[in-house]
């Protein structure tokens, strides 16, 4: 048994936080263990540790709390330390998405081609790298040997930032590999029977292997395609594993986009709303339209009310019982998806589905398993620099990470027409970031097909650079 301290920086995302605390509840292997709490919005922070609380003392584990609103108390003498902080939170990209539209850029001139997940900003979110950068020199710094888990986004630029600048131990996470899931289930395969693989970088992998009973399983996909996926309808604006776009990309590229690669498509998907609405489905054109994102982020904020509403409830009533709660609740949609998650929570039989208390776990008492990790690729994607962070499958146990061969390879169109073309945007993004050069961020919209001239460019770069809170990337890029 492994006792370790665990920081969660940007701990007042309420259902990931409880995600965690439960998956360390269900994990005998790290009981004892004390989990920090950071995060500045106050009142979201002591919501989410009543809730933690009240979890914890119903299952009878031992974990203890600490909650700060100080980033140095949940990196000292850390051992693990999970980053899932948004700096500014949505109603800073919702500015830039606002200003970015007024000079004609629709969704923001952070939608970029392969890079159009609405909170996945890497031309405007200095502030954001700036964070990642200064959290993993604080851990350098104050608990050396503490392993950095990269949770918040760009988990691709930050993760690729994170190894190439500070020497630590970092890891980047993220869950859009579920996908290959979605489609077992669809498929109506037994997933024990189903040997799988994905490739390629953070919001950009491919189905590279998919074997069924030892068979290829590809054309069980296909007749799927051709009987059944014109009957397709998204249930949530997420919902776009076995949409046209993503059915479209496999034929194009010859293997199925996973997860939110989905949404990291082409221009030819993502001109205006109703061609959204073509490829993603009607009603909402996919999480990244306005209908979509409006959508999530209305449901984000009706979970976060509901988070507040649950824990004065607990500390109003401490006798009460976490599944107390649900009587009190399943009014509208946002509530009956709050108590799903609170069922899921509750069930001692199951976890979350997040990697990062089982990759935790696999380390210290060498519980091995399988992760999709993201870490610098040292060869294991042939065509792809070694220093740039790949999300790949590995096996983890107290000798650390071993990635897994990737066969069969992705096909070159993937490596060559997707994968290269992204990893110059990172590029960009960092050389940008790391050297104050504006000229790099001038030449992403340059290059952009809603760029009709240069007085566009500037004028959008420069409002945007005087939003407050921008004071520091104002002088960063334009040196005064």
């Amino acid at each position: 048994m492994a006792t370790v301290k665990i920081g969660i920086i940007g701990a007042g995302s309420a259902v990931f936080s409880l995600r965690l605390v439960s998956d360390l509840c269900k994990t005998p292997g790290l009981s004892g263990s004390t989990v920090t709490l950071m995060d500045i919005d106050q009142e979201r922070l002591e919501a989410v540790l009543t809730l933690a609380q009240k979890y914890v003392e119903e299952v009878e584990a031992d974990l203890k709390f600490e909650k700060t609103t100080n980033l140095d108390d949940a990196i000292i003498d850390a051992d693990f330390v999970i980053n899932t902080a948004m700096v500014g939170g949505h109603t800073y990209l919702e500015k830039v998405r606002k200003i970015s539209e007024k000079y004609g850029y629709y969704r923001g001139i952070d939608a970029q081609e392969f890079n159009m997940v609405s909170d996945y900003y890497t031309i405007s979110n200095f502030n954001q790298l700036k964070y990642f950068v200064e959290i993993a020199r604080k851990i350098e710094k104050l608990s050396p040997k503490a392993w950095y888990l990269q949770a918040a986004n760009p988990v691709f630029e930050g993760t690729t930032l994170v190894t190439r600048t500070v020497p630590i131990k970092a890891v980047g996470f993220c869950h859009g590999h579920h996908g290959v899931l979605g489609i077992i289930e669809k498929l109506g395969l037994d997933k024990d029977r189903v040997d799988w693989q994905v490739a390629g970088v953070n919001h950009g992998i491919w189905l590279n292997r998919f074997r069924y009973e030892g068979k290829d399983a590809y054309p069980l996909l296909d007749k799927w395609i051709e009987e059944k996926s014109k009957d397709w309808k998204p249930e949530n604006p997420f919902d776009d594993q076995l949409s046209p776009v993503a059915i479209d990309m496999y034929r194009f590229y010859g293997v199925m986009p996973i997860g939110d690669t989905v949404r990291n498509s082409t221009w030819r998907y993502h001109r205006d709303l109703e061609t959204k609405k073509k490829w993603y489905g009607e009603p909402w054109g996919g999480a990244d339209s306005e209908i979509g994102w409006k959508w999530y982020q209305d449901t984000l904020g009706k979970v976060t009310e509901i988070t507040k509403k649950v824990a004065k409830f607990i500390k109003e009533n401490p006798k009460a019982r976490l599944s107390d709660v649900m009587d009190n609740l399943g009014k509208d949609l946002p509530e009956k998806q709050f108590v799903l998650e609170l069922e899921r929570i509750l069930d001692p039989e199951r976890k979350s589905g997040e990697q990062h208390i089982t990759f935790i776990d696999a380390l210290l008492n060498d519980n091995k398993d399988r992760f999709v990790i993201n870490i610098p690729n040292k060869g294991v994607i042939p065509g792809i620099d070694d220093d740039v962070v790949v999300e790949i499958p590995a096996t983890v146990d107290k000798n650390g990470i071993h990635p897994e061969k990737i066969d069969p390879p992705l096909p070159q169109r993937v490596v060559k027409y997707y994968l290269r073309p992204r990893i110059m945007r990172m590029e960009m993004a960092l050389e940008a970031f790391l050297t104050g050069d504006i000229r790099i961020l001038k030449e992403f919209l340059y290059r952009d097909p809603r760029t009709k001239s240069d007085e566009q460019v500037e004028k959008v770069l420069e409002e945007i650079l005087s939003l407050e809170g921008n004071e520091e990337m104002r002088k960063h890029y334009l040196k005064k």
